[in-house]
């Protein structure tokens, strides 16, 4: 067994994260990455580290599960989900949307403002946001985030009308406020081993199956694609795209934004 091979046996074995879901070369430049940082030049000599040091185990798992988030990420999409969500009120007496992998918690806030910026009222939307990372879904309960140099939330927020309805601002820290926080519920949910949801209007599961590999990323989509009602939308990252046998069950509402509709229902 290689260096790099007991490496991720032990974080396997030693931490929450599920390394064998993912691609290796992804788990390599992660790890390469916190290697440079601790000055261990193999990989023995940095799971030796890992065994000795906790708080290093903790900094490995930030790198692993770290995904490029932000608030309105690629406003040409959310530019369209303005419009889906106008025109799943107008045949629903409400609307309910999963976030899946929702990270910090950007993506189920950026639906919620989106979804009062579109004049929804808050009995109109109920909101999922889930995560594997518990770590993850504690901060993002807090709804608390702050604006650095290169993550300048106010530039984000501007996609939207008056930012200021939403979000309390003190200096560089934001605040989500209460009206967008009741819309949404955090719960903690594997999307490959755990069983899929029901009763959704509006998915998006974006960007999660890039580091994945191949058989893992087809649980996943099946998994979010169960859980739409017939009618519902599923948003996929635009690198990414629905598998053939899965596909036949959705017309495409936008393809270049790789967003679907659900016209059969059923398990696949």
């Amino acid at each position: 067994m290689s260096g790099f091979d007991r490496l991720l046996r032990f974080i396997e074995d030693e931490t929450s994260f599920a390394s064998s879901y993912y691609d290796e070369a992804y788990l390599d430049r992660r790890v390469s990455s916190r290697m440079r940082r601790t000055d261990t030049e193999s990989y023995e000599e940095y799971l030796r580290l890992l065994q000795d040091s906790q708080e290093e185990r903790t900094e490995l798992l930030d790198a692993l599960s770290v995904n490029v988030t932000s608030f309105f990420r690629d406003e040409k999409v959310w530019s369209r989900l303005r419009d889906v969500l106008v025109d799943l009120i107008e045949d629903r007496r409400s609307i309910s949307v999963w976030s899946a992998a929702c990270a910090d918690g950007r993506e189920p806030y950026s639906i919620g403002m989106l979804a009062l910026d579109a004049g929804l009222s808050p009995g109109d939307i109920d909101i999922l946001a889930t995560d594997i990372d518990e770590k993850a879904l504690e901060s993002a309960k807090q709804g608390v985030y702050a604006s650095t140099r290169t993550n300048a939330l106010d530039e984000q927020l501007a996609f939207l009308e008056d930012p200021q309805q939403y979000v309390d601002r003190d200096g560089d820290r934001f605040a989500i406020r209460d009206r967008v926080k009741k819309l949404i519920t955090f719960d903690r949910h594997d999307l490959i081993t755990d069983d899929p949801k029901s009763g959704f209007d509006l998915v998006l599961c974006r960007n999660v199956c890039i580091y994945l590999d191949t058989e893992f990323k087809r649980p996943i989509i099946k998994t979010v694609s169960e859980s739409l009602d017939r009618g519902g939308y599923l948003v996929l990252g635009q690198t990414e795209t629905l598998p053939t046998d899965i596909k036949e069950r959705f017309e495409t509402a936008d393809p270049r934004l790789r967003i679907y509709r659900k016209i059969e229902s059923g398990s696949l």
